[in-house]
This record gives C-alpha cells, structure tokens and sequence, in this order.
C-alpha cells in the first residue's frame, strides 16, 4: 500500500495552475484583455478587405496566440518568486504611475510612535 503522504494537497492557499503555471482568474484576464484587444482590430482590418466574418477567425487566432505568449511571459515572471509576488510588482507600479492607489506603505524613512498634537485633558471638576 502506498504511503498516504504522497496524496495530500501540497498547496491549499493558492489556486492551482491550469496552464504554464496560470491558474483559471489569471488566465480570465488574459482572454479578456487579449479579446479586446483582437476583436475590433481583426474586425477592422477583415472589413477594409471586405471579408468581416474572417475578422472572427483572425481575433481566435490572435487570442489564443496572445494567451500561448502572456502565460509564458507570466510563467517566467513567476518563476522562483513567492506567491503573489507580481500582483503585488503590479499594484506597484500602478502607484507609481498614478493609475491606482496602493495598499502597501511605501514610505521610507525613520517611524515614530508619538503624538502630533497635544492632547488636552478635560478638566474633573
């Protein structure tokens, strides 16, 4: 019989990998984005040809292609780095551009734990 180590969960806080090393939401996004990307081009570029159903068949090709392509880029980003790492690279850099506000302190510099204004003391009588 086969020691029951070898069947448990190795990883139960993060979602497993579907697809080099992406898993479901962030291979969600990638469709997404690559789909709104592809389709009004393709459709575009099919309709100055006067073909606009093959619009269709170039924005398939060019989502799957785009997906094959930004899970490998993912897959190397991720390698070697803890979990979440490049969310949080990512919201990073949103901050630093002024697209987004972040949730990390990123202040640098000395902490101190006293007090900005005087407090005032009510008086008891």
């Amino acid at each position: 019989m086969p020691d029951r180590d070898d069947i448990l969960a190795d990883r139960l806080n993060v979602e497993p990998t579907i697809f080099k090393g992406c898993s479901s939401s962030e291979l969600g996004v990638v469709v997404v984005v690559a789909a709104l990307i592809w389709l009004p081009v393709s459709l575009l570029l099919a309709g100055l040809m006067g073909a606009v159903t093959m619009g269709f068949g170039l924005a398939g090709v060019g989502v799957v292609g785009s997906v094959i392509v930004m899970a490998s880029l993912l897959q190397r980003m991720k390698r070697g780095r803890p979990d979440g790492y490049y969310q949080q690279q990512i919201s990073i850099w949103l901050s630093d551009h002024g697209l987004r506000r972040t949730r990390f302190i990123r202040r640098s510099g000395a902490w101190d734990i006293g007090r900005t204004h005087v407090a005032t003391v009510p008086d008891r009588n």
